[in-house]
């Protein structure tokens, strides 16, 4: 993370560390491996990762008094304004306790759409995914702004929990006792064979959430066990966060079209077999520029794979070259516009196309063209 002028810097009080990820089971069982090791009997708690942006929260005498995002996790910036805005989080706890806790601040998908619907409208570039949604909110100067938003947070861990509990499951417990919002999908589970089926639910379960998640963060829950696991100069070795595949389904292209922008940017538009993607049926994708289809050598009439960037907006990945014949018809990028036929011109030193008629009625619709 960068520290950005416009907000005051601030020494968080305990690092805030990352995890190690795993992307796999044979990974996973590495982990519990190495943690087998220095000690026999544990059991782990695992918590849904929320694909958000991390902050650190500060209380005194159990009142909200400062909020700090992650920033280089030694230094961040004070976000308190910002923070005050979301209305799941208490400005007041249920005791009166001195404590600093850690979240996740996230957009749900509702939040996120409409906020997308409404850059559209008024021809502002639009967020690629909800994470980057929310990360350009917090760093609003203007709290109004980020109070529109509908923001969203869920508190995840205490610092110096020992203090106050003896595990991260009577962490959990015990942050919901005081007031703030943490996510129920928490589970105690004995053991790694346990852990993957629990993965394993987590990842059918993630697809019905409102709101992104990108992972399952392990930790194992007893407290006094982390001083013989142990460190690394950048993660503890007692948690560690198995990261999900983004899911990529095959489909037939079957048409190159274009869409305009108000700006008159040209927008090559993948139009597919429908086919169902990480919960929703998806008929087109976003083809991004001339250089992305050409550098993909993308031809109407592939197999191609198609994903969610970011879990959200459709975009093709890949050509499955193995199901190519020699039918496919190479693209070719117009060079006059499909809504006024004026000529169609790339920018130096960019990779969009625009329609240079500054009255072209495309630019005033909105249009999709087929």
């Amino acid at each position: 993370g960068v520290v950005l002028s416009g907000f005051e810097k601030v020494t968080h009080t305990v690092p805030m560390m990352s995890l190690s990820n795993v992307f796999n089971f044979d990974e996973l069982n590495q982990f519990d491996e190495r943690i087998k090791k220095v000690v026999l009997d544990y059991s782990f708690v695992t918590e849904l990762k929320i694909d958000g942006l991390a902050v650190s929260l500060i209380y005194q005498k159990g009142l909200f008094v400062r909020a700090a995002t992650r920033g280089n996790g030694v230094i961040g910036e004070d976000v308190t304004l910002n923070v005050q805005t979301i209305k799941s989080l208490p400005l007041k706890l249920n005791e009166e306790i001195d404590i600093e806790v850690r979240g996740e601040i996230y957009m749900p998908h509702k939040s996120f759409n409409k906020l997308n619907e409404q850059r559209l409208s008024n021809d502002e570039a639009l967020f690629a995914n909800p994470r980057n949604a929310a990360a350009g909110t917090i760093r609003q100067l203007d709290s109004k702004v980020v109070a529109q938003r509908s923001l969203d947070i869920f508190v995840y861990t205490i610092v110096d929990a020992e203090k106050y509990v003896s595990s991260q499951k009577e962490a959990l417990d015990y942050l919901s006792k005081l007031g703030f919002k943490v996510n129920q999908n928490y589970k105690c589970v004995k053991d790694v064979k346990a852990l993957e089926n629990q993965i394993n639910e987590y990842d059918i379960l993630r697809k019905k959430l409102p709101y992104d998640t990108d992972g399952v963060v392990i930790k194992v829950n007893e407290f006094d066990l982390y001083g013989t696991i142990g460190y690394t100069s950048k993660f503890p070795k007692w948690a560690t966060a198995y990261k999900f595949q983004a899911e990529q389904v095959e489909t037939k292209l079957k048409d190159i079209t274009f869409q305009i922008g108000r700006t008159g940017v040209i927008t090559p538009v993948a139009e597919l077999e429908p086919v169902f993607v990480s919960g929703s049926t998806v008929a087109r994708a976003t083809l991004h520029n001339e250089d992305y289809i050409l550098a993909k050598d993308i031809r109407i009439g592939d197999t191609v794979l198609v994903h969610k960037a970011g879990e959200i907006i459709p975009e093709v990945i890949e050509v499955v070259l193995s199901k190519r014949t020699n039918e496919q018809v190479p693209f070719l990028m117009i060079d006059s516009c499909p809504v006024c036929g004026h000529e169609v011109m790339r920018k130096e030193g960019e990779a969009d196309h625009y329609c240079m008629n500054p009255s072209c009625p495309g630019k005033n619709i909105y249009s999709l063209i087929h």
